[in-house]
């Protein structure tokens, strides 16, 4: 527990706050006059935020005050630490801001907070078609929660649209256009809160990137590559009904736009299924530009996953101080106005770094990796960063800092002549080598034998093949029968078969003979014989089938009853015909 300040030592002699609506982030600047009224020079001021407000809080900066507040990234910022002071209402989560220097008896200064929120509005209606506006809920006090008494406040909400659905109307409440004002509100105490909705047109696509891995790898040879792999998600207003191409939907993400460094090179769009061609590029001496169209507009709660890469000039962004090299390049997305929950940035240095660390201007995870890549020993070490909730306000440039031996870029190089000459002499060793096998070695003579059983095998193969293609004619010849009722011509087909099957039984025994005989078939020898039985039996079964059906139609019996008396045999034929199904694949995989 921090013990802070008694409350009455400050008090905030005027709060002017400015709340962004104007697009899914939700932006709050507020200048803040403090004055020290207590007897002893202060050095540091409290923050508050609801805790259901602070859980979406991705970004907060206090600066020097500016005559035209904008709201931007000013390179001066305060130091703001987390705390947790004693004596403090619940539900309510703190930050202290470290001023320049100590505030003293009587003294006022004017500085900036800017605290930027993500999922801060909630979509109302939750589900929409798709061709209807998205109107959105945002939820705040019109009076600035503080531990201090407050004595002039006045708050504005700054809407994308004049189309304001409702508000919540208090004292000295206006609306101007697509800006409500409330306030000056005077002389209130500590923690005061008065509650606000707004609900209103928002129509700008929620683009989120539920996950972001930015991988940039360092080439000594003049090249840095990055390579950002993006899963998005529209978290706005559901869409609901039929898709129709027609309606595009007036908050569907059709395209992103993304600011690349000015020199970027070789940038490529793709995803799964490969290369998109509704891309963009353009580009000055300031910025490059790259304007991207997913292969089908987004509604909301649709998702899609996407890469992007580039190269960038290994001078850009690669510096030497103090005998180390270090990277400096931006740490997030560079699309505009995106939300990603999880980012992650690895840093590929070349292999042989030593002495590695990273710094940024914000709190992250870090941990260090290893990747192997083409013609690497040891593998490169990465550098992993990661952080969640982030907003383009965290796209500031961050540092990781290496020692590398400029020797070290020789080893691939070496590595790659050493192969190409090592192939050489093998291909001169093998050209002049005698690499013929004898006739009469022992391994050309297994070779040729193996080979003589699997010719054989193969013959087999096609004999039992050809038995059952006959025995398929036997079957349909008792479907003609039970069709057309004709015994004579049922008989002629079982005649044809016997004399086919003889001779195929006059083809297969010479083959078998010969398996049987043969060293090399040994192995294979049992799944042929279990073969050649198993298609006899499965013949002698169809021909007592064929024998059955004859003789009851020669009685004229009733369908049924021959469905009856044969339908045992039936079952034992198809188990047959399965089990010589499963060999005949076994052996054609011989």
């Amino acid at each position: 527990m921090l013990a802070s300040p008694a409350l009455s030592d400050l008090v905030l002699s005027k709060v002017d706050r400015r709340i962004y609506l104007t697009s899914h982030i939700v932006r709050i600047s507020s200048t803040l006059e403090v004055e020290n009224a207590g007897p002893e020079t202060v050095s540091k001021v409290l923050l508050a935020f609801p805790d259901l407000q602070a859980q979406n809080l991705a970004y907060l900066m206090a600066s020097p005050h500016e005559a035209k507040a904008k709201v931007k990234v000013s390179v001066v910022s305060f130091p703001i630490d987390v705390v947790k002071p004693e004596d403090m209402p619940p539900g309510v989560t703190f930050y202290s801001v470290s001023l320049p220097q100590g505030l003293t008896v009587g003294a006022s200064f004017t500085f900036d907070v800017l605290a930027v929120f993500t999922h801060a509005l909630r979509p109302m209606p939750e589900q929409i078609g798709q061709a209807d506006i998205q109107l959105v809920l945002y939820q705040d006090s019109a009076y600035y929660l503080s531990p201090y008494v407050v004595k002039v406040q006045s708050l504005s909400l700054k809407l994308l649209d004049s189309r304001i659905e409702s508000y919540t109307t208090l004292e000295s409440t206006k609306v101007q256009g697509s800006e409500i004002k409330y306030g000056p509100y005077e002389n209130l105490p500590a923690f005061s809160s008065s509650p606000i909705t707004v609900h209103f047109e928002n129509n700008l696509p929620f683009a989120i990137a539920q996950e972001l891995v930015r991988e940039i790898e360092i080439s000594h040879w003049g090249n840095v590559l990055v390579t950002e792999h993006y899963k998005l998600i529209h978290g706005g207003a559901q869409s609901k009904g039929e898709f129709s191409r027609k309606f595009q939907g007036p908050s569907a993400v059709r395209y992103l736009v993304a600011h690349l460094p000015p020199r970027a090179h070789s940038v490529y769009y793709r995803d799964a299924i490969g290369n998109i061609s509704t891309s963009h590029l353009r580009g000055d001496s300031k910025k490059t530009e790259l304007l991207i169209e997913p292969r089908y507009p987004m509604f909301g709660g649709w998702r899609t996953a996407f890469t992007i890469g580039y190269g960038l000039p290994l001078q850009d962004c690669l510096y030497e101080s103090e005998g180390r090299r270090f990277l400096n390049i931006t740490f997030s997305s560079p699309m505009i106005e995106l939300v990603i929950d999880t980012l992650i940035v690895k840093v590929v240095l070349p292999e042989g770094s030593s002495d590695i660390s990273a710094a940024a201007p914000f709190f992250m995870k870090q941990w260090q990796e290893t990747k192997i890549s083409h013609l690497d020993i040891v593998g490169r070490a990465v550098v992993v960063l990661e952080k969640t909730n982030l907003v383009p306000e965290h796209n500031q440039y961050f540092q990781v800092y290496y020692k590398f031996n400029r020797l070290s870029m020789l080893r691939e190089p070496l590595m790659l002549i050493s192969g190409i000459f090592f192939f050489f002499v093998a291909c001169i060793v093998y050209m002049h080598a005698d690499t013929s096998i004898s006739k009469f070695s022992a391994s050309y003579l297994a070779k040729q034998q193996w080979e003589e059983v699997r010719v054989a095998i193969q013959q087999v193969h096609n004999i039992i093949c050809r038995c059952l293609a006959t025995h398929d004619k036997l079957e349909a010849s008792l479907r003609d029968l039970s069709r057309t009722g004709e015994v004579q011509a049922c008989k002629a087909a079982r005649k044809s078969t016997d004399g086919l099957l003889k001779e195929l039984s006059k083809e297969l025994k010479p083959l078998m003979t010969f398996l049987q005989s043969s060293p090399s078939a040994v192995q294979v020898l049992s799944k042929v014989e279990e073969l050649v039985a198993k298609e006899r039996e499965l013949l002698e079964k169809l021909m007592a089938k064929h024998s059955t059906a004859v003789e009851a139609y020669e009685k004229k019996s009733g369908a049924r009853d021959i469905e009856n008396r044969i339908a045992l045999q039936q079952q034992k034929i198809t188990a047959l015909r399965q089990e010589v199904d499963d060999l005949l694949e076994f052996i054609d995989e011989i």
